[in-house]
């Protein structure tokens, strides 16, 4: 039994994952445009959006580069660098702490606001409690495997889960094998990450690829405007 639900959500799962949030965002973007939107609260009212808003958003973006450059860093990249397993678990512990809490902060802000004011509350969506519900559980048991990685300094849990990351980006075979060993803790984490991309395409979330697009913005030709006569 155990051997196949590792297969299944370490083997099949992050493709599935990976599909429904590319392919789901993309049929998202052609065929529901004017869905495509944060749907901002501020008119509604203001109050701790502001700092809510601001400590997530600068707690998730990074939490998610740097979980994006640990796991898919290979080992032999770092050691060149003079950085060793240790002092990379270290750096992964003490970043990973303060990130999540900035992140936990801001999300309780945003979630107290949603659930306090009348108004906000009666405007939000299922779509909006699932999202939120579901990235702080994402973030309450990151947190958690904080306490775990205390008591592996070595660094061997985190080169196995860059090994699976790995071996699953590039299409190689052994990622279950990878996992072998690995705390429960962080399987759930994985998995409930994993998830977060499934229900990606079909939330508020999708605003998240124009944010990255936003870049564009500093290589688009001039506007003209020209003044009425």
């Amino acid at each position: 039994m155990k051997e196949t639900l590792d297969l299944f959500f370490f083997g099949v799962y992050p493709y599935i994952a990976l599909t429904v949030f590319l392919l789901g965002s993309l049929v998202r973007f052609e065929r529901e445009q004017y869905t495509w939107k944060s749907d901002s609260s501020q008119m509604l009212r203001t109050g701790s959006l502001r700092w809510g808003s601001n400590l997530f958003h600068i707690g998730i973006i990074s939490l998610f580069f740097t979980h994006l450059v640990g796991l898919l860093t290979p080992p032999a990249v770092y050691h060149a660098l003079g950085l060793s397993t240790q002092n990379k678990q270290l750096l992964a512990i003490i970043g990973g702490a303060i990130l999540g809490v900035i992140c936990l902060i801001g999300l309780l802000l945003l979630i107290h606001r949603r659930w306090s004011e009348i108004r906000i509350m009666h405007n939000s969506t299922v779509s909006d409690w699932v999202t939120l519900l579901w990235i702080l559980l994402v973030l309450i048991v990151g947190l958690a495997t904080l306490f775990t990685s205390v008591h592996h300094t070595d660094g061997a849990v985190m080169v196995q889960l860059g090994e699976w990351a790995q071996r699953i980006i590039t299409f190689r075979s052994g990622a279950v094998g990878a996992m072998e060993g690995v705390p429960a803790v962080y399987r759930l984490h994985m998995v409930l990450g994993m998830t977060l991309f499934v229900i990606f395409p079909f939330t508020r979330l999708v605003h998240v690829w124009s944010g990255f697009a936003s870049v564009t913005y500093l290589v688009r030709p001039w506007q003209l405007v020209r003044p009425r006569r």
